[in-house]
């Protein structure tokens, strides 16, 4: 969100702070984009694709590793990476990619389990002149966007006894008006919230002892008046109010065995969906004030056919799209996001294919496979209607799990140390 900007400010402030911390209708500020949807507000971009892809506006390299998905906000992209013995973070110029700073945050985090150990998952949030970022081993920092300058830090662990999960912390910080929201997954401390100027404890939320730390990010909505932020924890998706952070309500079931639950809750009109891989698949539940004034979770239907992994869904038209299938692979499924009905689902025509990540700008589906292919989809609740396709160059060894981002005409595919920029507007 905008700084407010007093009228007594001196104009060279004011053109710093447009040309660092400003954001624009097209640009991608947080994880998901602006309204953690995985939807984009851009238009004018192109409906189909010629038969080699999008052209390739740039490509950089040398950047270190990790699945962290570019954030872009006043002409800048920003990212995180394990750079030789460094965790950094990135920000690069949207017009060519070329380093404007970065910041070594502190050492690389050595997680246990190999897979995704090459670097961080968090993207970036932007909001106004500050960027808020979140380590693998649970550093909360806050850095200026002029110059990568730390403003302040937490540690999810140290502070607030949190527990680093299997594969590391790897949410996004949610920022909401003067607050920063994290997961330390602590006994009596699930969510926290932290003044995003200083960083000290606004309040912490407690689910009695449950409620670790998985790899899902919080969103924020309202319902019936009151804020709220759900987070899809490690044992339950939950709801906690915003104002000072008390638990509202619970919904177990789209919480794996494993509490390995990796994707962004959704949110449309007092309902709430979530869902996870490894056997647990997904579940929509109806928000209610019950007599006593507090908040009930009833369930409307729970859907299997919808096991998201790390990929993401969309919901949009009142169709709910994402990859189904976890780490003996999948493919895209459509299923009615009042109903939990499949409308259609890739393996029943195409066969098991990769599964892969999602992101809507303009009207279309960007999905990103695990393999590397990128395809384009018209949504579609009767049918799978591919609009184009090409395979990324120089794939690195890894899955591809970084998601794709679409901002101000152009792609992002980040893999690894390398980050491409394709120029999709329309001509």
């Amino acid at each position: 969100m905008k700084r407010a900007i007093g009228v007594f400010l001196s104009l060279s402030m004011c053109l710093a702070f447009f040309a660092t911390g400003a954001v624009e209708a097209a640009d991608w500020p947080q994880w998901r984009g602006p309204d953690r949807n995985g939807i984009s507000k851009e238009s004018g971009l192109l409906q189909e694709w010629p038969k080699e892809g999008p052209a390739l506006a740039w490509k950089v390299d040398k950047l270190g590793g990790g699945d962290s998905a570019p954030t872009i906000a006043g002409g800048r992209i920003f990212f995180m990476s394990n750079l030789g013995e460094d965790e950094v973070v990135w920000a690069l110029s949207e017009k060519d990619g070329q380093t404007i700073w970065k910041t070594r945050l502190g050492p690389v985090f050595n997680q246990r389990t190999p897979q995704s150990k090459e670097g961080p998952s968090c993207s970036p949030t932007v909001d106004g002149e500050h960027l808020y970022v979140e380590g693998l081993a649970g550093n909360v920092v806050c850095l200026r966007i002029k110059d990568g300058g730390i403003v302040w830090q937490r540690s999810l662990t140290q502070d607030f006894g949190g527990r680093v999960p299997m594969w590391s912390y790897r949410e996004s910080p949610l920022v909401d008006g003067d607050k920063v929201i994290c997961t330390p997954g602590g006994a009596d401390a699930a969510l926290v919230a932290l003044n995003k100027l200083t960083g000290e404890t606004i309040w912490k939320a407690s689910l009695g002892g449950e409620g670790g730390a998985s790899y899902s990010s919080v969103i924020a909505i309202d319902f019936e008046g009151q804020r709220q932020y759900v987070q899809l924890l490690s044992n339950t998706l939950a709801g906690f109010a915003a104002s000072d952070g008390k638990f509202l309500w619970r919904y177990d079931k789209p919480a794996n065995r494993m509490g390995i639950n990796c994707s962004t809750p959704l949110s449309q009109d007092g309902l709430v969906f979530a869902s996870s891989a490894y056997g647990a698949g997904g579940g929509l539940v109806m928000l209610s004030k019950d007599p006593n004034g507090g908040v009930k979770a009833e369930e409307v239907y729970s859907a299997a056919d919808m096991q998201s992994h790390h990929g993401g869904m969309i919901l949009f038209g009142g169709s709910l799209y994402g990859a189904t299938g976890g780490n003996e692979g999948g493919a895209l499924a459509c299923l009615d996001f009042e109903t939990g009905k499949v409308q259609w689902d890739q393996r029943a025509t195409a066969g098991r294919q990769a599964k892969g990540s999602l992101t809507m700008a303009g009207g279309r589906l960007y999905y990103r496979m695990e393999n590397g292919t990128v395809v384009l989809i018209e949504p579609s609740a009767k049918e799978y209607l591919e609009r184009g396709r090409f395979e990324q160059p120089e794939r690195r060894t890894q899955p591809a799990w970084a998601h794709p981002v679409v901002a101000n005409g152009k792609l992002y595919i980040r893999d690894q140390d390398l980050l491409f920029c394709y120029d999709v507007k329309a001509k």
